[in-house]
């Protein structure tokens, strides 16, 4: 049945990547409205050869609307998202907002779907980090139940923005013409470099606020407070496709033959694991893709017992201001 939809941050990078998924899938729509804010009022965007206006995103935008995509930050969310809800609007939300709000259900659908049926009207998206990462791991963890994540991770500029993105091509090209280089948008000079991710550090643990959403995340997601998960997040000089390098302890040990079957059979997950030609995935390679791509699977080199497992996965990231 078609649905009227609304994306909130449209004229966003997320915004427009919502819009060319949501035509690549064919989904159902019988209304779309397209809200941003007030500087954007008068774009069009074109979604299936049609070029639709962008209104000002006002409490009351949503009084037909029956599903709200939210990206526009979460000081946005908080404010816009429970006046959609107060028009019988189920809000699908991009930001970090309510991720850990314990009365809003975070969702990976190829995980746990059943807790959708619990939102009162707001769904949370989690962390794009998070999200590769447990996509990785949760056939596993099925299997022989994962007790300790250690993680690094390798964002793309993506995960920064369109701006972002931009910023790392004109870089590029400075540094190759030998010119100053623009730093604008992120801290440091991600061209040919790479540094901590550049959300705020918290400096009673040394954690940043990417790497402490992994770990919150994850155990929400998965119903398991007493996972240990241990990040480590970097930015890199990649445009697209964030990628991680993982190693899991396991309660039980593993079967390397055994886990790329579970892989196989899991939906949004594909396996690229060529030893002989060392061949595992690449952003280059996966980005505009939607599933998680996983290779270099193996066992700890110094674990006798095989209990832990190590892999490289990485997938497209959806473009975000942050990597929601």
């Amino acid at each position: 049945m078609s649905k009227n939809i609304a994306i909130v941050g449209a004229t966003g990078a997320v915004g427009q990547e919502f819009l060319k998924v949501l035509e690549k899938r064919n989904f159902p729509i019988n209304k779309l409205k397209l809200l941003a804010s007030p500087r954007s009022a008068g774009k069009t965007l074109t979604f299936k050869g049609e070029k639709i206006p962008v209104e000002v995103l006002k409490e009351d935008s949503f009084h037909d609307i029956e599903i709200a995509l939210f990206s526009a930050g979460g000081s946005i969310s908080k404010q816009f998202a429970p006046a959609a809800v107060s028009y019988g609007t189920i809000v699908v939300d991009n930001s970090s907002a309510f991720r850990m709000d314990p009365e809003v259900p975070l969702v990976i659908p190829e995980i746990n779907p059943e807790d959708i049926k619990n939102h009162k009207g707001i769904i949370a998206n989690p962390n794009c980090s998070t999200i590769i990462m447990l996509m990785a791991i949760y056939p596993i963890h099925k299997l022989y139940k994962v007790k300790k994540i250690i993680v690094s991770t390798y964002q793309a500029a993506s995960g920064a923005g369109a701006a972002a993105m931009e910023e790392l091509e004109k870089q590029a090209r400075a540094y190759l013409n030998h010119e100053p280089v623009p730093t604008n948008v992120l801290p440091y000079q991600l061209a040919f470099n790479v540094f901590s991710h550049n959300s705020a550090i918290d400096l009673s643990n040394g954690f940043n606020q990417e790497e402490i959403k992994m770990i919150k995340e994850t155990k929400k997601i998965l119903h398991y407070p007493e996972i240990k998960v241990s990040p480590t997040c970097v930015r890199v000089s990649t445009f697209r496709a964030h990628a991680e390098s993982i190693t899991v302890e396991l309660e039980n040990p593993a079967d390397i033959i055994t886990i790329k079957e579970a892989y196989n059979n899991f939906p949004g997950v594909q396996v690229l694991d060529d030893w002989e030609k060392n061949y595992f995935p690449m952003p280059i390679e996966v980005s505009g893709k939607d599933d998680v791509f996983v290779g270099r699977i193996r066992y700890d080199y110094e674990d006798n017992d095989q209990k832990n497992y190590s892999s490289f996965c990485s997938r497209r990231s959806i473009i975000k201001r942050r990597c929601p």
